[in-house]
């Protein structure tokens, strides 16, 4: 019997199904959860430095000033759960804040997240860190150890704007679902502004996000035995102001065609793969977000120009609607 190649072995099959199903959709499109393979996640944190990006800065800023009031809020010795962990560069913050009894980070980029959670660990030597490599979009298991402690879901960057309305409520349905009833959740959501600035902000002058978004063909061709041509692709962001989001696409520059796991596609010059949207919020469309998933808002911060929010959230118990 031949060996089979560990790489090939250990593809994940969702990530196969996805793409599969994404390129040959009518409107084809990848979900954005597959950029993080572990180059993903390093530019990603590039991304994050960048001077056009404003999002993390903001939100570090506002985690600084008021991450006292989140704490007297929520009190201390509970479990912190983050969901898509990446490098928790703003998590330290938090904890310091709130001293927890155990942290959870949860990420779908495994190396990339014990990395990170080693780096904790030496930070916090004392405070027990269980790391879950788990695609927190879909149904997964906390560790035994944290199951009945009080709960404090962590979920920064404005992610939950990578998501469409629907799947956005259902994510935060799933949220609670694991945190349990009476869990607070800190959300870090970005507001609508200067549609230039949101542009430049996916667009940025270095190219870094252009390559975050053009690595996903290079994961495709690695792990899934394509032979997509990247430089037949470009980057390209735009401003949906009907559904109020920044969409990046890739986008052909000419007719080009090639496999990915033995299925051959074909894209004209101008036809791009949707691979994210980045929904922006308004004061009232975040609270309508949580409510419609059981949440109920009981605090929000946000900056002088209004950029950006952070909310503190509680798992409401189930009501029967008048």
């Amino acid at each position: 019997m031949a060996d089979i190649d560990p790489a090939v072995r250990s593809v994940d099959p969702a990530f196969r199904a996805d793409v599969l199903a994404g390129l040959a959709a009518p409107i084809p499109a990848i979900p954005a959860r597959w950029f993080y393979d572990h180059r993903g996640s390093e530019l990603f944190e590039e991304i994050t430095r960048l001077p056009e990006y404003y999002p993390t800065r903001t939100e570090t800023a506002l985690l600084e000033r008021y991450s006292g009031e989140i704490a007297a809020q929520v009190g201390s010795g509970e479990a912190v759960i983050e969901f898509g962990s990446g490098s928790s560069a703003k998590t330290p913050i938090l904890l310091r804040a709130v001293q927890p009894a155990a942290y959870v980070p949860v990420d779908i980029s495994g190396d990339f997240l014990r990395e990170s959670a080693a780096g904790l660990q030496s930070a916090f030597p004392g405070l027990p860190i269980l790391p879950v490599e788990a695609d927190f979009t879909r149904t997964f298991e906390l560790p035994g150890a944290v199951r009945d402690v009080a709960k404090l879901g962590f979920f920064p960057g404005s992610t939950i704007g990578n998501f469409v309305a629907r799947s956005a409520v259902d994510l935060l349905r799933a949220m609670k679902e694991t945190l349990g009833e009476g869990a607070r959740l800190v959300i870090g959501m970005d507001r609508i502004k200067d549609v230039d600035i949101l542009i430049r902000a996916y667009d940025d002058a270095a190219g870094v996000t252009a390559a975050f978004n053009l690595n996903l063909l290079h994961r495709i061709n690695a792990e899934l035995d394509g032979d997509i041509p990247v430089d037949a692709f470009r980057h390209k962001a735009i401003w949906n102001d009907a559904l109020s989001r920044i969409e990046m696409h890739l986008e052909a520059v000419r007719d080009v065609a090639f496999p990915v796991s033995g299925r051959r596609f074909a894209f004209r010059q101008g036809e791009t793969i949707h691979t994210e949207n980045s929904h922006k919020y308004g004061h009232r469309d975040s609270r309508i977000l949580l409510r419609a998933a059981g949440w109920g808002v009981v605090a929000e911060w946000t900056d002088e120009q209004q950029w950006f929010s952070i909310l503190l959230a509680e798992a409401e118990p189930a009501r029967f609607a008048p």
